[in-house]
């Protein structure tokens, strides 16, 4: 009972499980179609970058930067951090209310923008940022809002960051197309930390109560991207104030580490067995740990380790899953589904550094998507493998149960053995009786009729009997021709006459042969169940040697009556 309750409660969890991933997928897919953006208007901006001279503070921003000599032209910003001033030349061909923002990327500690008309005059000065307390007009954006009138201008925008993930790339929108495009980037940014913080809480919660290291490490990389994201994409910025560039480069680090540990834990790469896999896994998360020190000490390198680590650990994942595969471990596969969607976006997502003509989705939408889609079927596959638990739990359960039932019951008549017995007298009630049986005949049927009729003997006796018994109470073989009868209930009298209707079914059925002695006692005329087991056993053999003793007067009666 309590098996079968398990089983099924089990099987629910899996399905709503199941129901619950599936959920997310479609409104997933359904969301990213029907928020198909519209194509931006922005106007290009074709500027130059200017790389700020060393001795020029990276703390602050210039004091005027038309002024500035100390400015040496570079083709593109490193990725390690800087101090850079992009100048651009564009003209406005109606009055209206302007937005300048970034395109490619939405990780910058400092930027300023600052525009100079025709005449060299100074008309706007905004700035913002990760690390700037300024308050973003647009949520999730770094769009800054101006008002043009027709003509020509000048934008001077200065970034001044410890690490960049892409190159950000200056534009200018009119607020109400930018305000439309803007819409599908912040509501795939929501949709899939949304999806991050759900599926994060669940499998956290299930490492706790499971404490297992796969769903443990699992429940950390997602939180790690969670992290990630939200720093990136500002939600932290916007949402809770918090404004570090610590949190758009540590996390990932630790996630990076977390999934080496899950994707070792998932598909049991043990170092018991020297394996190469768990030797290489060992390796790599050292490895990733040294990154982990680098980054704490090189915050400008921090980005950077960790787009090396994700390089790693995607091969990793790929060579322990196809390796795995080929040895037929069944969640190898489907975990090989999984790891090879993730490592062509995720190796698309880590080399770029631009998108062109794209002023809707920034690279860390591309990275944010790519990891949705991975969490989402390593969720399924960490479902598959708990199915899979199960499965194995509830054979090992039904096979356990067979054990008992076997060592419980007797071969031949298949009903319960001693072993049952001993087990259940000890719940035997004061008013409760036990009878021992001695079925005879057994030997007159082996001798004459061979061993086959004997065990028929004994199986329609277990059967009759049984029958006549009913349900409530239980008979059992001991051994040999030797049967046992256990009553909860103070119902000696039944046992009794079911014995006789037994007996006569038998000799109406072919075994004219067939009878029995009994032995009862009450479970108040002993102490111990030694005692009454012993009690049980003398009562039968003197009811035994009763009849014998008058069956052999009866045989002398006979022969003397025809004698005479």
């Amino acid at each position: 009972m309590f098996k079968n309750s398990y089983a099924k409660q089990l099987k629910k969890e899996r399905e709503t499980q199941k129901m619950q991933l599936i959920r997310f997928i479609l409104v997933f897919l359904l969301l990213c179609l029907a928020t198909a953006p519209v194509k931006a208007s922005p106007q290009n901006l074709n500027g130059t970058w200017h790389s700020v001279n060393a001795y020029v503070a990276k703390e602050r921003f210039l004091v005027d930067p038309t002024a500035e000599s100390n400015l040496q032209v570079v083709d593109d910003i490193n990725r390690t951090g800087g101090h850079y001033l992009y100048k651009a030349d564009f003209n406005i061909s109606e009055s209206a209310s302007y937005v300048v923002d970034f395109k490619n990327t939405s990780t910058i500690a400092q930027f300023r923008h600052r525009i100079y008309n025709s005449k060299n005059q100074l008309i706007a000065d905004v700035q913002g940022g990760i690390e700037n307390k300024t308050l973003n007009p647009f949520f999730l954006r770094h769009g800054r809002e101006i008002a043009l009138d027709k003509g020509s201008y000048q934008l001077m925008t200065e970034i001044i960051s410890s690490n960049f993930l892409a190159i950000p790339e200056p534009y200018i929108d009119i607020r109400a197309n930018y305000q439309q495009s803007i819409k599908y980037g912040n509501t795939l940014t929501l949709l899939c930390l949304g999806i991050f913080f759900g599926l994060g809480i669940y499998y956290a919660v299930l490492a706790t109560l499971r404490n297992r290291l796969a769903e443990g490490m699992y429940a950390s990389f997602i939180l790690g991207n969670f992290l990630f994201n939200s720093a990136t994409l500002l939600v932290l910025n916007d949402i809770f104030a918090v404004h570090s560039l610590y949190w758009a480069t540590m996390p990932i680090l630790f996630s990076n580490v977390a999934y080496v540990i899950f994707v070792m834990a998932l598909l049991e790469i043990k170092c018991e067995t020297k394996s190469r896999l768990c030797q290489a896994g060992i390796a790599i998360v050292s490895v990733m740990c040294v990154f982990i020190g680098l980054g704490f000490v090189f915050p400008n390198w921090a980005l950077e380790l960790s787009r090396y680590g994700v390089g790693i650990f995607l091969c990793y994942g790929l060579v322990a899953a196809i390796t795995k595969s080929i040895r037929h471990n069944p969640t190898a596969k489907r975990y090989l589904v999984a790891i090879s969607m993730f490592f062509v976006l995720g190796l698309i997502t880590i080399s770029l550094s631009k998108i062109e003509d794209q002023y809707t989705f920034y690279i860390e939408h591309m990275g944010l998507v790519s990891v949705a889609i991975e969490v989402m079927l390593l969720a399924l596959v960490l479902s598959f493998q708990f199915s899979q638990l199960v499965r194995d739990k509830e054979s090992a359960l039904s096979a356990l149960e067979l054990s008992v039932k076997t060592a419980l019951s007797d071969a031949l008549t298949g009903l319960p053995n001693r072993h049952a017995l001993a087990k259940e007298i000890v719940n035997m009630p004061l008013f409760g009786n036990l009878t021992f049986i001695d079925l005879d005949g057994l030997k007159f049927y082996n001798d004459m009729y061979g061993h086959e009729r004997g065990d028929d003997l004994l199986c329609n006796f277990g059967v009759c009997y049984q029958k006549t018994l009913g349900n409530d109470i239980k008979l059992y073989r001991l051994g040999g021709d030797e049967f046992a009868v256990l009553s909860f209930s103070d119902n000696l009298p039944r046992v009794e006459k079911a014995l006789e209707d037994a007996l006569h079914t038998m000799r109406l059925n072919g075994f004219e042969f067939a009878g029995a002695s009994a032995g009862s006692v009450y479970g108040y005329e002993a102490d111990n169940i030694a005692s009454l087991l012993r009690m049980a056993d003398e009562r039968m053999y003197e009811n035994k040697r009763l009849r014998k003793a008058n069956k052999t007067q009866a045989e002398l009666k006979s022969n003397q009556e025809a004698s005479v």
